[in-house]
């Protein structure tokens, strides 16, 4: 009886395997196809939709652009592309300052926070392992409190006679309050600060893993530390390096709300120009050309440092 019920129980689910294998589902694809239904519907989808209104012009109208297909009273149908917006892009300096601005600004945080995060992360590596997940939670503990309050701590702190200016004055290192809120300074200390974890954490990863035995072996052989670290800790970790500084480059690159808040008014990153063309000027024509260019910007930089860390996994 126990068998029987058990076989019978088991029909349902080989009927289904059977019908799956019919339309050439295995296990791998079924897997695929939550993650790929999740990046068509909510970010290949509203791409197409962004790229197709880069096509258009501008008008005062809801929505604020003409439609690319249009049919005459004939019943003639007629696309109209218009490239015009990209090559505003082009050549309005304005855009073409904000870009280079913006990788400036987000290529020299990254710099920043990966010389900060790799002796973090190589300590935590090191450490115990008992304190490791204490040392990895004091890492991502800003992430329990709001992002927005985060950075509107930091005004705080940069101000005229915030806490840094009068700590620095009490000790009578200076005589007067430095200008470090809205400038560029602030700027990166508000992504260095916020991203820090993002380059910590794939780090850790990477080094946690380095085999001992290699440190072992090159100090046997008569390096010093700082060529063990160049010859064998480096070139183990070029993994963890590239993701992290992916993982800070990219969101830096069109930052919005850092800038806003703690940069000054020639502070010009891509972000910023963004949301002024879509609420302000109420140009989305333009605005969505300005986001498909910051994509195309974003995607040749991840081609090259995926490229690299191909290379550097093939070397070993």
């Amino acid at each position: 009886m126990t068998e029987i019920s058990l076989r019978s129980a088991e029909r349902p689910w080989v009927g289904f395997l059977r019908r799956l294998r019919i339309f050439n589902f295995t296990g791998r694809s079924l897997v695929i196809l939550a993650p790929a239904l999740w990046l068509t519907i909510f970010f290949l989808i509203p791409l197409a939709v962004v790229f197709k209104i880069s096509l258009s012009e501008a008008a005062i109208a809801r929505p604020p652009y003409l439609p690319l297909l249009t049919v005459d009273p004939d019943g003639t149908v007629q696309l109209t592309l218009h490239l015009n917006n990209y090559l505003f892009l082009l050549s309005d300096s304005l855009y073409i300052n904000s870009y280079l601005n913006s990788i400036k600004i987000a290529l020299i945080s990254t710099v920043i926070a990966l010389l900060i995060a790799y002796p973090m992360a190589y300590a935590i590596a090191r450490a115990p392992e008992k304190w490791r997940n204490i040392l990895l939670m004091l890492v991502i503990l800003p992430f329990w409190s709001s992002f927005l309050l985060r950075v509107y701590a930091w005004i705080g702190f940069l101000k005229g006679n915030g806490v840094i200016n009068n700590v620095l004055m009490y000790l009578g290192i200076i005589h007067e309050p430095l200008v470090m809120l809205q400038t560029d300074f602030a700027v990166y200390v508000g992504i260095v600060y916020t991203y820090l974890p993002f380059m910590i954490l794939p780090l850790y990863t990477t080094l946690v893993k380095l085999d001992q035995s290699l440190l072992e072996a090159s100090a046997d052989l008569g390096s010093r530390p700082w060529q063990t670290f160049l010859s064998v800790t480096l070139p183990l970790s070029m993994p963890g390096v590239i993701a992290g500084s992916l993982l800070v480059f990219i969101p830096s690159l069109g930052e919005y709300v850092i800038p806003a808040l703690l940069g000054g008014p020639d502070t010009l990153m891509i972000g910023r120009v963004l949301w002024d063309e879509f609420f302000s000027n109420r140009d989305w024509p333009v605005a969505s050309a300005v986001a498909i260019a910051m994509l195309l910007v974003v995607v040749v930089p991840i081609m090259f440092l995926q490229k690299a860390q191909s290379a550097v996994v093939e070397a070993k």
